[in-house]
Order: structure tokens, then C-alpha cells, then sequence
């Protein structure tokens, strides 16, 4: 999935991005939201979820959370 996609389906639900930014590793964005989710979006298309508000933003983006303790 396309960061600015991932972006632009957030925000449209009225959940505020709240910082973006290249991951540690230079492959990827991480993505945090008002709600207290994170994304990890890879440049490959990969995304990853976990956070307060992860399960919000995984119904939005209809993909699955990150497990507990990751």
C-alpha cells in the first residue's frame, strides 16, 4: 500500500497524522496519528500497525494489527 494512500484514508476518517517520517532503516515511513496509532509502511508496500488506536486504523486500511508484545 502507497504511504500517501495510507495518509489520505486516515485523515479522511478525522484522525489527525501527527508525525511522518523516514524509519530508522531508510526502507520505509513511520506514520503516527492522533489516535495513538503507528504505521510502518515499507517502500516494497508493506504496512504494520500497532499502537492505542491500531485497531481503528486497521478496520480503515482492512488490514490486520500487530500482535501484543511486538
Amino acid at each position: 500500500m502507497d504511504v500517501d494512500r495510507i495518509v489520505a484514508l486516515i485523515t479522511a476518517a478525522g484522525i489527525e497524522l501527527t508525525d511522518r517520517r523516514r524509519n530508522a532503516k531508510g526502507d520505509g515511513w513511520s506514520l503516527s496519528f492522533s489516535n495513538g496509532a503507528a504505521v510502518e509502511v515499507g517502500d516494497d508496500g508493506s504496512a504494520r500497525i500497532a499502537g492505542k488506536g491500531a485497531k481503528a486504523v486497521a478496520r480503515l486500511l482492512d488490514l490486520p494489527t500487530a500482535p501484543r508484545g511486538t
